[in-house]
């Protein structure tokens, strides 16, 4: 099957790498894949040498990308300018390639004017539609399918005795990210005290205020500022505990990563963190908002090196039952098989 993705950015963040991932395991089960838009090298270097990789930073370039290349079987679509993108493709519009989009926020297409005006095409020319997440599917207009994503499977993880006494938030630095509920879950907890440390890897807008309320806890000498990282999957396989802060996310691909490490996981208890935390038993829901509960679950863990154990093993084995990336690419193949002529 030829499969086109369309992403109109340029950049590589969490729908970029899902992107890249997903086309990787189509690639990798037989598909001729492309990949338009996205971070080029950053995109190449997820995607690997088998997925073409074509311009798309803006609409019109997305839009030239689809015509200019081979004629796919199927277009799937991330995000609204992409959804766009694909619909002023007269092949797309006319439905002679059918569309499948895949919905990454829990927000409804169009909330503008000009936006309900671009919904409309798209909602009467797309064949299928993926959300991430039930907390996604419930939260958007259309009928939908829920597929998650998934990630690749990392080695077994360290034992407790062999990891840093590390707090990891992988996160950008961003108001929608609520890094800030990182910083005060890890004051509430007295870890500091004990030697342990937090470690941000992210960058965005918000550095100075996080080092600002990082100075106002007093916690500058045990909090690390890392900046953007590339070594990610190193820095989880250190650490001791990963944090999740953000309330009410769509479903969080940074969660699934230190699943697949074997990292015990600490996550506001809300949005898709649920799903992807919520039947592994284990102390990782908190409160959602709740500093001090987190603060709590933290420091549990911090005590207790053999439940962290027992908890990453749990979280491990759960991502490899259903957070895998061919479990992923399977789905997608069926509801492209059911659109198609």
């Amino acid at each position: 099957m030829r499969i086109t993705h369309v992403v109109v950015t340029d950049a590589f963040a969490g729908v970029e790498a899902h992107v890249a991932r997903l086309a990787r395991a189509q690639a990798d089960a037989g598909h001729d894949v492309a990949v338009v838009g996205g971070a080029a090298a950053s995109m190449s270097g997820a995607a690997g040498d088998a997925v073409e990789l074509r311009p798309g930073t803006t609409v019109a370039e997305a839009r030239r990308s689809l015509a200019e290349g081979a004629r796919p079987d199927v277009v799937h679509a991330h995000m609204t300018a992409a959804e766009t993108a694909a619909c002023l493709w007269a092949p797309v519009l006319a439905r002679r390639v059918p569309l499948v989009v895949t919905r990454h926020f829990a927000l409804v297409r169009g909330r503008s004017l000009a936006g309900r005006a671009v919904a409309h095409v798209i909602r009467r020319t797309v064949a299928a539609q993926i959300a991430i997440s039930r907390y996604t599917r419930e939260r958007i207009d259309g009928p939908s399918e829920v597929i998650v994503a998934g990630v690749e499977e990392r080695p077994h993880p360290r034992v407790s005795a062999l990891r840093s006494p590390v707090v990891l938030v992988a996160s950008r630095l961003e108001p929608e990210k609520h890094v800030d509920a990182g910083v005060r879950a890890f004051a509430a907890s007295g870890l500091a005290i004990a030697g342990w440390r937090l470690r941000i890897a992210g960058s965005g807008s918000l550095e100075v205020a996080t080092k600002e309320l990082v100075a106002r806890f007093g916690l500058d000498r045990a909090v690390d500022l890392l900046g953007h990282r590339s070594d990610v999957a190193a820095l989880m396989a250190d650490a001791s505990i990963f944090l999740a802060p953000t309330p009410g996310e769509h479903f969080g691909l940074s969660v699934l990563e230190a699943m697949a490490s074997g990292v015990p996981v600490v996550a506001d208890g809300s949005g898709g963190h649920v799903e992807s935390l919520g039947r592994a038993g284990g102390p990782g829901l908190y409160a959602t908002g709740d500093a001090d509960d987190a603060g709590r679950r933290l420091r549990a863990l911090a005590e207790d090196p053999a439940l962290r154990d027992r908890y990453g093993a749990a979280l491990q084995a759960r991502q490899r039952a259903e957070f895998s990336l061919a479990h992923q690419a399977a789905a997608t193949e069926r509801v492209y098989r059911d659109v198609l002529p």
